[in-house]
């Protein structure tokens, strides 16, 4: 049995937004049953130079949608990056579910040798399309879900592994 690019971007990708989304919701009762202004969560950091809680979410879904976009060779949705509160990270995490869910594994298989290309201030960055997920795009992703996991759980939320993990 062989794991096609679709299977192992697209449902991964969804799987763990949705994942997000369920510990943010989890976070925003928190807030609300300790008396704790939300905005303490959604700047919430781990050290000083990292980044905060929202930025976190903000890279999770930027990863996610962009990969997904770039292996099926269609245009990666922008986002302002404005997001000021849960109810507006959980409508951009729900954007995005719904974009992955647009893309059809007939788009994305085959593009394991697809050259893909990210943009950055400097130089952009340039994949083949399996190295591009399989070492950027989920490590990226991953990443910035357990940083969010990390945030709420350092600042109280009682959350566990299988909050990060999901249902099956």
């Amino acid at each position: 049995m062989t794991i096609s690019m679709y299977q192992a971007s697209v449902p991964v990708f969804v799987k763990m937004l949705g994942n997000l989304s369920a510990i943010l919701t989890k976070a925003q009762a928190y807030a609300e049953a300790k008396k704790i202004e939300p905005r303490v969560l959604l700047d919430a950091r781990l050290a000083p130079d990292m980044f905060s809680l929202t930025r976190q979410v903000q890279i999770a879904t930027d990863t996610a949608k962009g990969c997904g976009a770039r292996l099926a060779a269609v245009d990666v949705p922008k986002y302002e990056d404005n997001e000021a509160s849960f109810e507006e990270l959980q409508a951009r995490l729900a954007k995005t579910i719904a974009f992955l869910n647009t893309l059809r594994p007939e788009q994305i298989d085959g593009s394991e040798d697809r050259d893909v290309t990210i943009p950055t201030r400097d130089q952009p960055m340039r994949f083949k399309g399996l190295p591009y997920l399989l070492g950027f795009a989920q490590p990226n992703l991953y990443f910035h879900v357990t940083t969010a996991y990390a945030i709420l759980r350092h600042n109280g939320l009682d959350i566990g592994k299988l909050d990060y993990l999901g249902g099956r």
